[in-house]
């Protein structure tokens, strides 16, 4: 792959400053897949600078151009599919299947939407005699996390396209392989030197710098509590919008009336989607009490039944987790749900059966769990699932809101009228009735420590601006 040893700023590929080298572990073999260069102070403020500059010509670009520019940049996207594959593959795990059929085409969906969007989005409203404008809020500085590496990309920068607002990204280190083959598709399609600029670093130096910096309008971050908590410390001081999607712990209340083989079944493959690493997987599991022990037998069968392997080959379900350190806390975690005096279902510590190399995990399912337990309390980011039993549909409500979090909320039940009431009184930002495919065109962000502000859709490109009033546009 080329460009592992450079940055993307002000339209051109360059050496970083610093150049520190860091290697990127291909984690099904533990063997380092690529050596990239990681950026510095220095480089985030060329990249801020050469964003800044940029900034007053893009925004003058008409919503038809930006749109003509989206669409440029998918086909440029869709004539690297292999490689994005291959690239997340790589850095990160993700089975192929997978990788290509849900990972890459739901970032691409991005871009078309924000596009279509844009064909007929109307940025000025009259109110009475007054103009109401929305504004590019200005340069962005966008972090972005390894597990939906181009989703979690995308959803930032073709809606801040989109808006008519130029960046700074900064990409995991963990995956930023995947980023580098973006970065050519958008340069690729025509992208104005500076709209958009790539920095590969780390946190505490890069991206530290990025979300202080006091060129910078506006700090997207999507990642652990733990590290928005020190992004919005970091904005604090230059009072810039911070944008953020943060952990989640999602409760799955299955009701009585649902069909409890299917529901529970598909609620175990949901939580264990992406191999568990998903900030709104369902893996907090709500059954009626007396059911747990049916609970349990069908969440094993259907842990059981998906795959663990090599992500390359065929048929692979869940791969490995993405980092030996990330594969220590899993395991951690397993270990102190048996010690709290969890039931072990099926699963549990150490690697998968006939497996010797990489950073696989046993799929887990835990019964009798209570939701003052540390796997109920915390995000595990593996395929590791908590069923918690309920006495009625209050005492589910409760135990479901009963979390820091509130990034997103399952409930599956026969009458769509009972789960639309569940859902009114649930606290979270999306709630899944029935297994609902995701969608594109509805924000995505959530609650409580889940974080602020709201991505895709309409509402996804409103993040990205500033609301102007014109006082006395208009003859009296």
């Amino acid at each position: 792959m080329q460009n592992t040893d450079r940055i993307f700023v002000d339209g051109a590929w360059r050496a970083p400053a610093d150049g520190r080298p860091c290697d990127v572990i291909d984690p099904a073999t533990e063997e380092i897949a690529a050596t990239i260069l990681l950026a510095g102070e220095q480089d985030v403020d060329d990249a801020v600078t050469a964003a800044r500059r940029a900034f007053p010509g893009f925004a003058a670009f008409t919503p038809a151009e930006r749109a003509d520019l989206l669409e440029a940049i998918v086909a440029e996207y869709d004539a690297r599919a292999d490689a994005l594959v291959d690239a997340m593959i790589t850095e990160m795990g993700a089975p192929e299947d997978f990788a290509r059929n849900v990972q890459l085409k739901m970032a691409r969906e991005r871009f078309e939407r924000a596009a279509k969007i844009l064909r007929s989005y109307d940025f000025e409203q009259m109110v009475g005699t007054s103009l109401v404008v929305r504004e590019p809020i200005g340069v962005c500085a966008f972090i972005t996390p390894w597990n939906w590496p181009l989703n979690q990309a995308a959803s930032k920068i073709a809606y801040s396209l989109a808006a008519g607002c130029t960046s700074v990204w900064k990409p995991s280190e963990v995956s930023p392989l995947s980023a580098i083959v973006l970065m050519e598709a958008m340069a690729a399609a025509g992208l104005p030197k500076g709209v958009v600029n790539l920095l590969q670093g780390d946190g505490p130096t890069v991206g530290a710098a990025m979300s202080r910096h006091p060129g910078v309008d506006m700090v997207s971050f999507t990642g652990s509590t733990r590290g928005g908590i020190a992004v919005a410390h970091a904005a604090a001081d230059t009072v810039k919008r911070v944008h953020q999607e943060l952990g989640g712990k999602s409760a799955n209340i299955i009701l009585p009336d649902a069909d409890f083989e299917t529901a529970v079944a598909a609620g175990t493959k949901r939580a264990f989607r992406n191999t568990g690493q998903s900030c709104q997987a369902p893996t907090r599991m709500l059954v009626p009490r007396a059911r747990m022990d049916e609970a349990a037998g069908i969440a094993c069968r259907a842990a059981q039944s998906m795959r663990v392997g090599d992500p390359r080959a065929p048929g692979t379900e869940l791969g490995p987790l993405v980092s030996a350190q990330h594969w220590a806390k899993v395991q951690g975690l397993i270990r102190t749900g048996i010690d709290e005096g969890a039931t072990l279902a099926c699963g549990g510590p150490g690697l998968p059966d006939g497996v010797n190399r990489g950073y696989f995990v046993r799929p887990t399912v835990f019964a009798d769990v209570t939701n003052d337990m540390t796997i109920a309390r915390e995000e595990i980011f593996g395929p590791v699932l908590s069923i918690i039993g309920y006495s009625d549909e209050a005492e589910a409500i409760e135990i479901a809101n009963d979390s820091v979090y509130g990034l997103a909320a399952y409930v599956s039940t026969s009458d769509l009228a009972r789960g639309r009431r569940l859902a009114s009184a649930l606290r979270a930002g999306r709630v899944y009735l029935n297994y609902a495919a995701a969608r594109g065109d509805v924000p995505f962000g959530g609650y409580k420590q889940s974080g602020n502000g709201r991505e895709q859709g309409v509402h996804g490109l409103e993040d990205f601006t500033e609301l102007k009033a014109i006082l006395g546009y208009a003859p009296a």
